[in-house]
């Protein structure tokens, strides 16, 4: 569309392969995505790693986070950047923590209870895959989640954000997830809220883009029709 490029950033425990589904998806459409490798190892780190899959798309961008990766495009380059899609994301301002917002409310029950190894990575528990991160997922994408988890640093969720965010200045959509179990639903409605974005609320778990794609390439396709629309 326009050559409009979709660049996808992952969250924790997870890889660039979580989007298989949806960017095979918007394959379909004629939309070309990349999935951006995140170190998960700080902020910092993430941000440039996704200004680096930034680079390899020639014309305007859409960025899409899942989780923890809604701090990261909000950070992001932003000359190419012209909007931004929050999947069941956290969104933070400047001068917030992902922890500030993650203990804004009470956390649901089947949210696991995390702690860092002696390295600082935070590994998820594999009971937390079934009861809070994908509990919609078919068996065997379970054991394939769990088994390929990639570890957060204890940093990505304890550093402020620092410098301006994009959310204030670039058009921004926001897939509500309405069990999730991970982000309470309530403080994904604040944070999107907060950011006046296009709101999609679906009766999805926590890992979308695995266990519900459909609604998750529907929500880029509206961004990316409105860039190419432009």
């Amino acid at each position: 569309m326009k050559d409009v490029s979709v660049v996808m950033a992952h969250g924790g425990w997870a890889d660039g392969s979580s989007w298989a589904r949806v960017i095979t998806r918007l394959a379909t459409q004629g939309i070309k995505s990349f999935a951006a490798p995140l170190p998960l190892t700080d902020l910092a780190d993430d941000v440039a790693a996704l200004n680096r899959s930034i680079e390899r798309a020639a014309g305007p961008v859409v960025l899409v986070a899942h989780a923890y990766a809604g701090a990261v495009i909000g950070l992001a380059r932003p000359e190419q950047v012209k909007a931004l899609v929050y999947i069941t994301s956290f969104a933070p301002d400047e001068g917030e923590t992902l922890a500030d917002l993650f203990f804004r409310a009470e956390p649901h029950p089947q949210a696991p209870k995390l702690a860092p190894d002696g390295a600082n990575l935070f590994w998820l528990p594999d009971e937390a895959f079934p009861q809070a991160f994908a509990p919609n997922a078919s068996p065997d994408d379970l054991i394939v989640l769990a088994a390929t988890q990639r570890p957060l640093r204890f940093s990505c969720m304890t550093v402020p954000t620092v410098g301006p965010v994009l959310w204030k200045t670039v058009p921004t959509w926001y897939l509500v997830a309405e069990h999730d179990y991970m982000i309470v639903p309530d403080t994904q409605r604040f944070m999107a809220a907060r950011m006046n974005a296009t709101i999609r609320s679906h009766a999805v778990d926590h890992t979308p883009i695995v266990t519900a794609p459909d609604p998750v390439a529907d929500i880029i396709r509206e961004a990316v029709e409105s860039v190419a629309g432009d």
